[in-house]
């Protein structure tokens, strides 16, 4: 029996990410279990995909907190450790984090971000690749840092950038790499660091 370590996890939409590593987690071999599912958006559609899955879901809008980003991610930091997450995965969690919670969670703290990094950090990056004529696009999954998608990289996925593309043609192709290359490197990272 594999061990399972505990993690939590960050989204701020439909969570499609999310379903990959809840995916890869109902592996009896897969070495995570999710525990939590923290959005700070109510409207988070992945929160009631979580839920009806059996996962416990905690919304905690940051909206509440005005602009008070610390005291919002105090409330976040008390939600994972009060789960007993050992671990933070970011699965389209649009918040940028400050270094407060960042260094919390040092070296703990994945997320995914759909480019090349150091290419497109950032937002609108499909878009930005289309503009900047690049070759090839993908998606980078790091560890978090103070500076926004710069911390170190742990794995990344290329696909070609096809004549007539636009940014949701080119998006939809990059997601199917990032729900392939998410379970895959957490696996990878749980087994090396846990």
């Amino acid at each position: 029996m594999v061990k399972k370590t505990p993690i939590a996890v960050f989204i701020s939409g439909r969570g499609s990410n999310m379903v990959a590593l809840m995916e890869a987690c109902a592996h009896p071999d897969f070495p995570a279990e999710i525990v939590l599912v923290l959005s700070n958006r109510a409207d988070a559609a992945g929160l009631e995909t979580a839920h009806k899955a059996g996962i416990k879901t905690l919304c905690i809008p940051h909206k509440d907190y005005g602009k008070d980003r610390e005291a919002h991610e105090r409330e976040l930091d008390k939600a994972v450790r009060d789960s007993r997450a050992e671990l933070i995965c970011l699965a389209g969690y649009m918040r940028v984090l400050t270094p407060w919670l960042v260094q919390q969670w040092q070296g703990k703290m994945i997320n995914i971000h759909p480019s090349l990094l150091p290419a497109f950090p950032g937002l609108h990056t499909h878009e930005a690749a289309l503009k900047a004529g690049a070759k090839e696009h993908g998606c980078t999954i790091h560890l978090v840092t103070d500076g926004v998608d710069e911390g170190p990289i742990l794995a990344q996925a290329r696909v070609p950038v096809l004549p007539g593309d636009d940014a949701d043609t080119l998006a939809a192709r990059v997601l199917e790499q990032e729900h392939r290359l998410y379970p895959e490197t957490l696996r990878q990272f749980i087994e090396e660091q846990f």
